[in-house]
């Protein structure tokens, strides 16, 4: 894709064009980038408002080492993703040491606010969360399988996936894995939460396929179901607690799936549903990659078209929950 450098101010502005921004227009449509809305290990984020009125999402990048020509490329090859469930790229910026992304702005905000900031929003209902879990699914399997590059969005969590007016869900910040390059692994490691989603042959130091993707979306499905962290640090010499040991605890003991359930729904889950979603989960967080089913196939499960059963227990969930107790009951 060949990008024209374009002022944001007047006539030739069009909506569905991929914009090289300046940088002091960016200023004016963010108010000097006064309110900000995120931060993550990529860079904090601002709102917007453009000339034509609508409203975007200015994020400021950090640990971007890219030549101009390299870093157009790519931004390039992001723009012209087009897919109901990942966040629209309206545009970018670079000027020396500036470079920024210019992408729709969400109204319903990430995940992670709906489902452990109690006090900042209503509990999302069980309808709401399946289908939110049926639209990641589908704006990974199409990350992975239908771009003509297979890009692994490398960072699978709530905060990442975000929510318009409606609750579509749509992935935020796939790509940018490509525009860190070298840098990633050391900004993922700082992310806040990050820790919990790792994938084994990730902490390994294996190389990174879309699998691993899919072991980061299980445990988002966990926390779906729960409104729990999947990973809570503590202050003692075991360093945290695992939600999804608790979980697998409970299943293995005979225990509803329905006990697992976020406790401000008040049950009110179709126990089909939940059920299916865990199983989902639990393939997806399998030791060994190969055992993990492709993000094509997750999406034909939720969807209804096969049936799984549920698998072994992951090691490292067996292990830890022989050598130690974990007790969630107190809060569910």
């Amino acid at each position: 894709m060949k990008l024209r450098r374009r002022t944001i101010i007047g006539p030739e502005f069009r909506k569905d064009s991929l914009v090289a921004f300046r940088y002091k227009d960016l200023q004016k449509v963010t108010k000097n980038f006064s309110e900000k809305i995120g931060k993550g290990g990529f860079g904090s984020v601002f709102k917007g408002t453009l000339p034509d009125r609508s409203v975007v999402a200015v994020k400021k990048l950090e640990s971007i080492n890219q030549g101009e020509k390299q870093l157009r490329t790519e931004v390039g090859t992001i723009g012209k993703i087009n897919h109901v469930n990942l966040v629209r790229l309206r545009g970018f910026c670079y000027e020396c040491s500036r470079k920024l992304l210019v992408s729709d702005f969400m109204p319903k905000g990430s995940l992670d606010k709906h489902l452990f900031r109690a006090k900042d929003s209503e509990p999302l209902d069980w309808k709401t969360r399946y289908q939110i879990a049926l639209g990641a699914a589908r704006g990974l399997a199409y990350l992975h399988d239908n771009c003509v590059d297979s890009i692994i969005q490398c960072d699978i969590k709530p905060e990442n996936i975000l929510l318009d007016v409606d609750n579509c869900s749509k992935l935020s910040d796939f790509g940018l894995a490509k525009l860190i390059g070298r840098e990633f692994s050391r900004v993922l490691t700082t992310m806040r939460g990050t820790v919990g989603y790792l994938s084994p042959e990730w902490i390994s130091g294996v190389a990174i396929t879309p699998k691993g993707d899919v072991y980061s979306f299980g445990m988002m499905l966990l926390e779906l179901i729960s409104a729990k962290r999947n990973f809570e640090p503590t202050n003692d010499k075991e360093g945290g607690t695992l939600f999804p040991v608790w979980a697998a605890s409970q299943v293995t003991e005979g225990v509803c799936v329905l006990k697992l359930l976020d406790s401000r729904l008040n049950g009110n889950a179709d126990l089909e549903e939940v059920s299916r979603i865990y199983k989902v989960a639990c393939w997806c967080i399998q030791d060994n990659k190969i055992h993990r089913p492709s993000m094509s196939q997750v999406v034909q499960i939720l969807e209804g078209f096969f049936d799984v059963s549920l698998p072994p227990m992951p090691r490292f969930l067996g292990e830890m929950i022989n050598d130690r107790s974990t007790d969630f009951s107190s809060s569910i």
